[in-house]
């Protein structure tokens, strides 16, 4: 049977589809449809009717057309003034291109008619049935499709055309109409159709009880703003002016100007919600109001310019701290990293040392240095970890921890921020607290900090921490890992004298009243009352001596005794009373069976005097003194050295089993320990044993070993200037402590000659008046 092919012109359509049967307007603008449209009317009126792959594409080519489209008549042909024609098409066929004519003004196509194909007549009737079902609860759901439509494809019997009609009027995308059209087969052509609509019916389903939910919530918030307007007309009469719901506006207005990240913002607007709602008498009121003040309150985005100036730092530090050279220089370091990085991500510093030494007047001056806002919490005593981290806000009486407490006191988010004795944290039942301060302190996590109060997380990543500790072995190793150790020792004497005199005094003076010439300390009555008036590593008990000492001009000048007090080494006594503290002084001889140790204390560093006394007996050794155990056993070594060298040293070999020994240490009310006492403690029992005096100009440090090797001590500094001030020239020190020799000030260095030792041997010659 020969194909059937019509040559006619080709109209592309966009974003439309004409099925067989159906009669629509169409508006052609584009040069080559409205050529193909003049070309249709000048023939037999037929044109054929394809849609476009891409609605978007103004000058389609050939490839971009379906192949399958509707021959049509032209019914109607009408120019508008902008210069489009509108047509009245009437689809009368399906069609299938089979090639294009080559023509440059229009689309011409050779085109073969494409018939339906049918099959069992009893399974098309069904599928008609279904398929009207289908529609007509479509046409309840939507209001797009009017019900007279449903009426008048009721009665149409062919199943092909029913299906073509129903697909016209359903809002289908082209591609999904364009794929009914290309479907020959009816039958599957109405199975087709039944599921596009039976998915159609799902979606306009969904929009209904969507627009439900819309209609019932604004109902409600139409209904909420009825009774909020009531409730503000109720409480003017009433007189409460603002209620309630003033102080929920000024909250909110608060919110929205506090400048909080946005899922922070979130959570306060949906507690002001859960605010509104409560009753003002409610307890839970008041918990929300009191969240709400802690976010508003709390600095999110406020900072202070950093302006690190390295010598204006140097100036500020050298102008409020005297000494410390290597503290000031390892601080200046830190600042100069911190300008090049242009970050404050790095090791959190923790100034060590005992108390009064400066060091939270070091933190202060760092802050000062850089341009920024100072806050300190004391950590001392704190054993629960809801100190740190803040209570849950379902207890009573719930508040942050002492971190967001202090953000909220900085006011910004760049702080210096001290941690005070944080040595002093312990642990109980309720948590450890040196555990919650990691987090704090590790850069690396501190970015995204949880308070439980707050619960949301809180940036802590540009607060520079300064911690301060007394006593490095009560921090936990982890703690201690995040934290960079900057040791201040304690001050000299001359140290102090310059501090009492630049900083002290002057300062003394200002807060008792007194002007500068009322009040003169002469230096030889300032270091009697450094030494015998206060025992102690800093200058905090100076200060306090100072203070009453100017105390007690202002009651002289009040009183019209005197106009101006000049304090002496002698008056001194007659206004504070006799010296309070005694400190070493070397022997006035050389002594046998006493040898003079250096020691260091936390008030700094003095001299120890150990004496050995023998008599005869069974072998018993004696210690005395209120040693600790290290101490003990360091006499014990001393000991065993001295009987296995016996010989050598000129003892009587079997001494031990023909004489007690008692080594005694005086001030046996003060509790002493360390192993640095060893090689005094020998040459003690050697001077004693052998009868040689021991030089009395000379002081030793240094623990022994049972072959008489020499170990290494610490606190070379401080034991060095308790030997100058006890009048001592000579100090011998392990070999291994040259290199601390340096850190000794220069002043005191001068008047110390210093002779490192290996062994045992060298200390009895240096230290032993000679035979």
């Amino acid at each position: 049977m020969s194909k059937e092919l019509i040559q006619i012109p080709l109209l592309p359509l966009r974003g439309l589809l004409v099925f067989p049967t159906m009669v629509l307007h169409l508006d052609v603008g584009r040069d080559k449809s409205v050529a193909a449209l003049e070309k249709a009317m000048m023939d037999d009126q037929t044109i054929f009717l394809a849609a476009q792959k891409k609605i978007s594409m103004d000058e389609p080519e050939t490839s971009d057309i379906y192949s399958i489209g509707t021959l049509a008549k032209v019914n109607q042909m009408l120019k508008l003034p902008n210069g489009t024609i509108r047509v009245l098409v009437e689809g009368l066929h399906r069609g299938e291109i089979v090639r294009y004519m080559e023509t440059e003004d229009e689309f011409h196509v050779e085109i073969e008619k494409v018939e339906d194909v049918h099959g069992d007549s009893h399974e098309e009737e069904a599928l008609m049935r279904s398929l009207l079902k289908q529609f007509e609860q479509y046409i309840k759901l939507s209001r797009k499709v009017s019900e007279e439509t449903l009426a008048t494809v009721s009665d149409i019997e062919e199943p092909g055309r029913l299906a073509d009609i129903i697909a016209s009027h359903l809002t289908l995308k082209i591609k999904e109409k364009q794929e009914i059209l290309e479907i020959l087969d009816v039958k599957k052509r109405i199975q087709k159709l039944i599921h596009l609509i039976s998915n159609e019916k799902k979606v306009l389903d969904l929009e209904k009880k969507i627009g439900q939910r819309v209609k019932s919530s604004m109902e409600k918030t139409q209904k909420e703003y009825y009774l909020r307007e009531q409730l503000k007309a109720i409480q003017k009469e009433l007189g409460d002016k603002d209620g309630k719901t003033g102080e929920v506006g000024q909250l909110k207005e608060k919110i929205e100007e506090s400048n909080m990240p946005e899922h922070v913002m979130d959570v306060a607007l949906k507690e002001l919600g859960r605010f509104e709602k409560v009753p003002q008498s409610s307890a839970e009121s008041s918990v929300i109001r009191n969240y709400l003040e802690w976010l508003i309150a709390l600095p999110w985005t406020e900072k202070t310019q950093d302006n690190i100036d390295i010598n204006k730092a140097e100036k500020v530090l050298n102008e409020e701290h005297y000494g410390l050279e290597k503290v000031k220089e390892r601080i200046l370091e830190y600042l100069a990293v911190q300008k090049l990085t242009n970050s404050i991500k790095g090791p959190i510093l923790c100034l060590v040392g005992p108390p009064g030494v400066g060091k939270t007047s070091l933190a202060k001056s760092i802050a000062s240095s850089v341009n920024r806002n100072f806050v300190r919490i004391s950590l001392g005593g704190v054993r629960d970890e809801a100190e740190i981290r803040g209570h849950r806000r379902t207890y009573i009486g719930a508040m942050p921890g002492r971190i967001i407490q202090g953000m909220k006191k900085a006011g910004t988010v760049n702080p210096v921020f001290l941690l005070d004795e944080i040595d002093k944290m312990s642990n109980d039942f309720r948590g450890d607290p040196s555990s919650a301060m990691l987090e704090v302190l590790d850069p690396e996590q501190n970015s995204n900090f949880s308070d439980h109060f707050i619960e949301e997380t809180y940036d802590l990543s540009n607060v520079l921490f300064i911690a301060t500790a007394n006593n490095v072995s009560t921090i936990p190793g982890p703690l201690l890992d995040r934290m960079e150790l900057i040791s201040l020792a304690g001050y000299t004497e001359v140290e102090k004298l310059h501090i009492a005199k630049e900083h002290l005094i002057p300062k003394q003076l200002k807060e008792n009243g007194l002007k500068k010439g009322d009040m003169q300390i002469r230096d030889n009555a300032l270091l009697k009352l450094i030494r015998t008036y206060t025992r102690e590593a800093g200058v905090r008990g100076l200060e306090r001596q100072i203070a009453k000492l100017c105390r007690k001009t202002a009651k002289i000048i009040i009183s019209g005794e005197k106009k101006r007090v000049i304090i002496t080494e002698k008056s001194i006594e007659d206004l504070l009373g006799k010296p309070v503290f005694r400190y070493g002084l070397m022997e006035h001889e050389n002594q046998v069976g006493a040898a003079t140790g250096l020691a260091y204390t936390s008030a700094g560093g003095d001299i120890l005097s150990i004496e050995v006394s023998h008599y005869p007996g069974k072998g018993k050794l004696t210690l005395t003194g209120k040693l600790g155990e290290v101490m003990q056993e360091s006499a014990q070594a001393a000991f065993s050295y001295i009987r296995s060298r016996a010989e050598e040293l000129h003892i009587e070999p079997d001494f031990y089993e023909k004489y007690d020994i008692h080594i005694h240490v005086p001030e046996g009310a003060t509790p002493k320990d360390g192993p640095s006492a060893g090689i005094t403690m020998a040459t003690a029992l050697v001077s004693a044993l052998t009868g040689r005096a021991v030089k009395k100009e000379v002081g030793m440090t240094g623990e022994i070993t049972l072959r008489g090797r020499v170990l290494p001590i610490g606190g070379l500094k401080e034991k060095s200037l308790g030997a100058h001030r006890a009048g001592l020239t000579t100090i011998i020190i392990p070999d291994e402590n040259k290199k601390d020799i340096e850190n000794i000030p220069e002043s005191v260095r001068a008047g110390l000659t210093f002779i490192p030792v290996k062994h045992l041997d060298e200390v009895l010659k240096y230290a032993l008046v000679e035979e």
